[in-house]
């Protein structure tokens, strides 16, 4: 049996070669898995995970085709080659289609300068249980909590290596651990739900069960006798816990698949001011400790710092080589894929800049508005930057939370809203998107 994983792609790449695939490239990983959830003080839900699986792209000319599998066996590697190059054989040209050259293989950094995983030994699932135990007891402690609807403890080791039959070889190891507890206050048709959670690469850095319990509840118990907010244009300030989606659909709108198919608000406007002077968004691949850390992307190229917004002005977009090829231009070593499909672009870290305000400093100056804390649904019009999402949180007048609100909308032009937003300085900086509260004015809100 092969057993490591960069035995595993180097044998999916010998065996496309014998099948007659002009070039190729693998994914292998192997990794497990404990969650342990809790409800009413005892143990509710113990899972457990252990496996690994492996993906191969074959590409005959410039047609391709993936296949994947869990089972490592050679003579499963080998049927797994076969099927492959028949079905690349039969797919649609692709011109865009294509391995890296090896002149543009490399490494961003030393994997191990990103500590991306824990050398701590695996915590056991008691720990875990208690951790999940103390995050529901302290939710329960909140006046007002009736309920916790769910309170987790997890963690997860896994390891991935990638080659391919252009010469790259790579790979590095992950691990991840989160405390969430999710707490229902009120009773009835009143009742109310929020939550609280946090995930780091190193179990050393969580926070403590009992204030992610805590944080819970009193978020779920201020929520307490919500209404619906006026209708009108208002300002609205967007709480850090939800800031980032703002950012987000920026990123997509820069994603090169989108820009490629013409269904971004953001095409042909590389040079053009999208954000405030003075407010960059930096990509920072190489950040210790953060999940979206990389030392190389998913087809060898090596990751790297850089501005997607510099000063307000849009630099850039996140590309993998087939977009790259698409718009002329070169990949950003923003590649990314699982075992089942072809690499596509996506972001790394990124932080927006922060301002010099704190959170109570942009409520006071937006006077009358909404704070929002949670936001649902989305229509997004990719074209024109089009704005709707449901959200609640809590009305504001004169600077001051009043009352808290939902079932209300907002509506406007992500375009504008960007163009026009402040930041504040409350960003979380462990996270891999640090954004902070972000104020937007002239929203309009549908309430009552």
């Amino acid at each position: 049996m092969t057993d490591t994983l960069e035995n595993i792609t180097a044998a999916l790449i010998d065996a496309a070669r014998k099948a007659g695939a002009d070039a190729a490239d693998a994914i292998a990983l192997t990794g497990s898995a404990v969650t342990i959830d809790v409800r009413a003080g005892a143990l509710e839900q113990a899972e457990r995970s252990e496996g690994t699986d492996m993906g191969l792209r074959v590409l005959v000319g410039r047609r391709q085709a993936c296949v994947s599998a869990s089972d490592t066996r050679d003579e499963t590697i080998g049927v797994l080659a076969e099927r492959a190059v028949a079905m690349a054989r039969e797919a649609p040209e692709d011109p865009y289609a294509g391995l890296a050259e090896p002149g543009q293989l490399g490494t961003g950094c030393e994997a191990g300068a990103l500590e991306l995983a824990d050398p701590g030994e695996e915590p056991s699932p008691e720990v875990l249980q208690e951790e999940a135990l103390a995050a529901e007891a302290a939710a329960l402690g909140v006046t007002g909590v009736s309920q916790v609807q769910s309170a987790t403890s997890a963690w997860s080791r896994r390891a991935v290596h990638m080659a391919g039959s252009n010469g790259f070889s790579g790979g590095y190891e992950r691990t991840d651990a989160a405390i969430h507890c999710s707490a229902i206050a009120g009773t009835g048709t009143g009742m109310q739900r929020d939550a609280d959670g946090d995930s780091r690469i190193f179990r050393s850095d969580l926070r403590g069960a009992a204030d992610i319990g805590r944080v819970a509840g009193e978020r779920a118990a201020s929520l307490l006798g919500a209404k619906r907010p006026k209708t009108g244009a208002y300002p609205v300030l967007f709480d850090e816990r939800i800031a980032a989606s703002l950012i987000g659909h920026l990123l997509g709108a820069a994603d090169g698949s989108a820009v490629a198919r013409g269904q971004s608000w953001l095409r042909g406007r590389l040079g053009e001011q999208v954000l405030p002077a003075g407010l960059s968004v930096i990509e920072d691949p190489h950040r210790p400790r953060v999940t979206g850390s990389r030392p190389f992307d998913a087809e060898g190229l090596p990751t790297r710092k850089r501005a997607l917004v510099d000063d307000g002005t849009l630099t850039g977009w996140i590309l993998d080589l087939s977009t790259g090829r698409k718009l002329g231009m070169e990949s950003t070593g923003n590649a990314k894929r699982g075992t089942s499909a072809p690499p596509s672009p996506g972001p790394w870290n990124i932080a927006l800049t922060q301002g010099d305000k704190s959170r109570e400093d942009l409520l006071r100056e937006m006077g009358t508005g909404l704070l929002v804390t949670s936001m649902i649904g989305a229509t997004i019009n990719p074209n024109t930057g089009d704005y709707s999402r449901g959200a609640s949180g809590f009305w504001v007048e004169n600077g001051e939370i009043t009352y808290p609100v939902q079932e209300c909308t907002i509506a406007g032009n992500l375009p504008e809203m960007l163009l026009n937003m402040v930041p504040a300085n409350d960003a979380r900086p462990w996270l891999c998107r640090v954004v902070p509260s972000l104020l937007v004015e002239g929203l309009t809100l549908a309430g009552e």
